[in-house]
């Protein structure tokens, strides 16, 4: 799924991204060390794999992000 990098914070390595519906999404340490990055800016497009129901973001969590490539 892709999104859009909305906060990241470097000392937690959390943040949160913008899905395309305009849903935020907050994500943890734990998925963006899973994605391998060192920094990530607002806007950036990103992928994440996300667990839990489709549908609602409640009771969803992010547990991957990655940069998103062509």
């Amino acid at each position: 799924m892709q999104a859009t990098a909305y906060t990241y914070d470097p000392e937690t390595r959390a943040g949160s991204v913008l899905l395309d519906d305009g849903t935020p999404l907050p994500f943890d340490a734990a998925a963006f060390d899973a994605g391998g990055l060192r920094l990530l800016r607002p806007g950036q497009r990103v992928r994440i794999e996300v667990e839990g129901p489709e549908g609602t973001p409640e009771g969803r969590r992010i547990v991957l992000v990655t940069l998103q490539t062509f």
